[in-house]
């Protein structure tokens, strides 16, 4: 490390914040709960979060309210009539595929230091050249120097603790996405593969949202537990981190099945990727489009399989024309 771009501007007060301030998501310790290592919690983390929000939509499901009907994408009887595979099967297949994750995540997990086992300070200080020589490069010499005077240790906080978490985030929802985006095509387009092992999959006519994981278990282990690795290996995430995508990623996968178009859903708003678009790929006419998951929907608009609510109402329009010409 240049010793002396460091001292250049962070003096003692600054190295005093650094040590001080910590962001609110931080925990110094060394298993955020005491009787579960952070490796274990992490691979706990997806199972429970998927149980736990399709009991939440479950009791929707249930409830009878009323009020909920103008959410439902499909309504209660045709979930029952269309789909060709009961519930019962549905739980035993995801407890499976959890089970086999689990497994592959004990094998695969790398125990990597956390909390305080982790000196955060001198991390920020390796960073603080890089920092020191780009803010002098990009304002030159004299402001540059003011402004790492000023404002060096607030770069470093908020560039170790913000803005590559952040990043690390986002390439691993790439990562994911992309994984995900390929194989399911791919799924879709050779017949073979798609009739002895995703055809599992849309035996769920109108999803649900515990049928979220409900696959060939090969299929299961190659497109989502695999894929969920290869993300936490190519990002190089912390465990936390790695805890923290595959904790929204299953949340994010089991909304896009719930069969609710809900105006308040955070996670529907996380993108155009919602239930309703995945709803359309679960239905003959979209077979074909939106393979895009669990994430964003780049990929489908890139490569032209995207398809829209109002493009199925083009389409229809279309053939009512065309059968009124042929009469």
């Amino acid at each position: 490390m240049n010793t002396t771009d460091v001292s250049a501007f962070l003096d003692a007060d600054q190295l005093n914040y650094l040590s001080s301030h910590a962001p609110f998501y931080y925990t110094p310790r060394t298993a955020i709960l005491d009787w579960l290592p952070d490796h274990f919690f992490a691979l706990a983390v997806p199972v429970v979060a998927y149980w736990w929000l399709s009991l939440v939509f479950h009791l929707l499901d249930v409830s009878g309210w009323r009020w909920l009907d103008k959410y439902r994408i499909h309504d209660s009887a045709e979930v029952q009539s269309r789909n060709l595979v009961t519930r019962m099967q549905v739980v035993w297949a995801v407890l499976f595929q959890h089970a086999v994750q689990t497994a592959l995540g004990i094998w695969w997990i790398e125990v990597k230091p956390t909390g305080a086992e982790i000196d955060h300070v001198a991390n920020m200080l390796h960073m603080a050249p890089l920092v020191a020589s780009t803010v002098r490069r990009v304002f030159g010499e004299q402001y540059g120097e003011q402004l790492l005077a000023e404002k060096g240790a607030h770069a470093l906080y908020t560039l170790y603790w913000w803005a590559i978490p952040a990043a690390k985030f986002l390439l691993g929802t790439f990562i994911i996405d992309t994984w995900q985006y390929f194989l399911h095509r791919l799924v879709h387009t050779n017949s073979y593969l798609y009739r002895k092992f995703h055809s599992y999959h849309h035996r769920l006519y109108v999803p649900y949202a515990y049928g979220a994981l409900y696959n060939h278990p090969l299929e299961g282990f190659l497109i989502d537990s695999l894929g969920a690795l290869v993300a936490e290996k190519i990002g190089n995430l912390s465990t936390r981190e790695a805890m923290f995508l595959f904790g929204i990623s299953t949340l994010k996968t089991v909304d896009d099945h719930c069969g609710y178009s809900l105006p308040w859903d955070p996670l529907q708003w996380f993108s155009g990727n919602n239930a309703d678009y995945h709803d359309i790929h679960h239905q003959v006419i979209g077979i074909k489009s939106n393979f895009s998951q669990p994430f964003f929907v780049h990929w489908d608009v890139l490569l032209g399989t995207r398809m829209t609510r109002k493009d199925i109402e083009a389409r229809k329009q279309k053939q009512k024309e065309k059968q009124l010409k042929s009469q």
